[in-house]
């Protein structure tokens, strides 16, 4: 199974477009031909994306939603800038999603409900959304972007775990239900990627290195992973032997006994 064929009247929605693996996600999918269509909630580095894109030859403009995909008005302005370029969504991209750290007790709840509502709501509506356009297209494909920490409870980053491992789970789900038509459907899940991801989740230096170096991969590298698996029709990518070794521990590890351990070496607690 292939991605589906570029064409004039479809288009590839990168969702989380502003940084990150987003960007690599977009310009890998222009250089294959695609239309792309990109979103997030600043508008600046979607433009200097699409201006490089523009001039690496794309055939057609980049089309620029700037929403909150975790707000029901940012999806239907989603739709709606899409129905208005004439496109219909070929690849879905379920790309933008955060992460918080600390303790559950210390954490901001509004805080803790956005996580859940831009990394599983969205996720939810717009996979529900393009899957009737894929239908009744007869092809289509959605990657949906999960973690390494889908495959065991995550003490510090509880939230974040538990909302990619939904992720997973509800990928596996609607690829059984595609199974057999030309659509499929695939969970990317990385291990720490060289992006700007932790940071932004409130990592310092110092706790990014608790990592080990071997585990991280490069952003250009995991999108690249992910859209082969996704034009080959895998179920599940994990970039990386040693996170596929530490995914495989994962999935057969007591989950009480994984939580005490990972509790105990989270930087965040």
């Amino acid at each position: 199974m292939a991605l589906p064929r570029p064409s004039s009247t479809t288009t590839a929605i990168v969702t989380g477009a502003s940084s990150g693996l987003g960007i690599h996600f977009a310009t890998e999918l222009a250089s294959l031909g695609h239309h792309v269509t990109i979103v997030a909630r600043r508008e600046a580095p979607m433009v200097a994306l699409a201006d490089a894109i523009a001039r690496s030859g794309a055939p057609a403009p980049v089309l620029i939603v700037v929403a909150d995909l975790s707000t029901k008005s940012g999806r239907e302005l989603l739709w709606k800038k899409v129905a208005e370029s004439g496109r219909t969504p070929s690849v879905l991209i379920n790309n933008a999603g955060f992460s918080t750290t600390g303790p559950a007790s210390r954490a901001e709840v509004e805080r803790e409900v956005a996580l859940v509502r831009t990394n599983v709501e969205a996720v939810v509506a717009l996979s529900t959304k393009v899957l009737s356009f894929m239908v009744e297209a007869g092809a289509g494909a959605i990657l949906n972007v999960a973690s390494t920490a889908a495959f065991q409870p995550l003490p510090g980053q509880g939230a974040y775990g538990a909302s990619k491992a939904f992720v997973l789970s509800y990928t596996h789900a609607l690829a059984a239900e595609v199974a057999g038509s030309n659509i499929t459907v695939t969970a990317l899940c990385p291990g720490p990627v060289e992006t700007g991801f932790a940071e932004a989740a409130g990592f310092s230096e110092e706790a990014v290195n608790v990592l080990p170096k071997i585990m991280w991969v490069r952003a250009d590298k995991v999108a690249r992973a992910g859209l082969e698996g996704l034009g080959q029709g895998t179920s599940v990518v994990i970039p990386g032997l040693v996170n596929k070794v530490a995914a495989k521990f994962s999935r057969h590890a007591p989950p009480a006994f994984l939580a005490k351990v990972l509790a105990k070496r989270h930087p965040q607690l």
